[in-house]
């Protein structure tokens, strides 16, 4: 049995995390945010009458097309954490769109089950240990530390490498310089229901929005509440605008997909490493017992990141 440090408690983190525990080894999870998931994100917004809006406003859903990754979406609709919401948006193409019973963050807490997962816990560099050339150090941004047999990085590439970079291991360049698409987003509350056709999302409409999905049609909202993602070209663009200007724009590029209601609230959100814009050939990079994985190896979908934190935890299963 080997102690294992996962950092990161995003989909990919916590896969790999529940394949290592349930192959009995000894897992801790560390993760500089609040809350698990990363962007398995779900925001629940509180309106001055007392009104809860629920938004995913990361991963909107998810398919399905490996076996093994399909086995497990079979096991948590089981387990009454998953659903099918629709098989296509404005055209039935037949692939099952999944989403999570009360937002998409409640399958990470699925997975995280039973797993000790430390929450605004920045960790500051990982190291060779100084008493053991096999093993590693994890330092947390207080001074802690955690020596442990193998790590796990699968947070965005850019942060696994400078906290990996006092290893002395070196990347290939071309995971190195892996870039990330940015996305910038709008959660709004509605005063009545949106225009958005069912099933409640679009992908795509126009040369703004890469993506809006009404939250009470998807099931997860009990008022109306809409997610909006700006595409990429648009994101970079107005990347360095103040939140007062971003905002503004946003919300009248939103206009026309509100019918008749209001925004009563909302709030603007901007994710610097939301996709990877070239995918590693790989499910995971290993050096030894330092592994990376994560949405830039096995593809930036929900399934992607699964099936990089399975092949990470198998990897180190079956060589240490």
């Amino acid at each position: 049995m080997s102690q294992v440090v996962v950092v990161g408690a995003g989909l990919s983190g916590l896969t790999a995390a529940r394949a290592l525990q349930d192959a009995g080894h000894e897992v801790v999870v560390l993760d500089k945010g609040r809350g698990l998931g990363g962007r398995m994100a779900t925001r629940r917004i509180t309106t001055s009458d007392g009104s809860i809006a629920t938004f995913d406003h990361g991963a909107q859903f998810f398919t399905a097309r490996d076996e093994t990754f399909t086995s497990l979406v079979t096991q948590w609709i089981s387990d009454d954490v998953v659903r099918e919401w629709c098989r296509g948006f404005g055209s039935d193409d037949g692939h099952p769109r999944y989403v999570v019973n009360n937002g998409m963050t409640a399958l990470t807490k699925h997975l995280a089950h039973g797993i000790d997962v430390r929450t605004s816990t920045l960790v500051f560099a990982v190291k060779p240990c100084s008493s053991d050339a096999h093993q590693w150090t994890v330092i947390i941004d207080d001074n802690s530390r955690i020596d442990c047999d193998a790590v796990v990085m699968t947070c965005p590439l850019p942060q696994s490498y400078s906290i990996t970079v006092s290893t002395g291991i070196e990347l290939p360049p071309e995971l190195l310089m892996t870039d990330y698409d940015r996305t910038i987003g709008l959660l709004a509350v509605l005063d009545g229901p949106s225009a958005i056709p069912a099933p409640g999302g679009l992908q795509n409409p126009d040369d703004v929005f890469s993506w809006i999905g009404d939250n009470q049609a998807k099931g997860i909202s009990a008022i109306p509440a809409v997610t909006f993602h700006a595409n990429p070209a648009w994101s970079l663009a107005h990347w360095d605008d103040s939140l007062d200007e971003g905002q503004a724009l946003l919300t009248q590029a939103a206009q026309k997909y509100l019918g008749s209601a209001n925004i009563l609230v909302s709030e603007y959100k901007k994710w610097r490493f939301a996709t990877p814009r070239k995918i590693w050939p790989e499910s995971y990079f290993a050096v030894g017992s330092l592994v990376f994985a994560g949405d830039a190896f096995a593809g930036p979908k929900v399934e992607g990141a699964v099936l990089s934190g399975l092949a990470a935890a198998n990897y180190l299963t079956q060589t240490f």
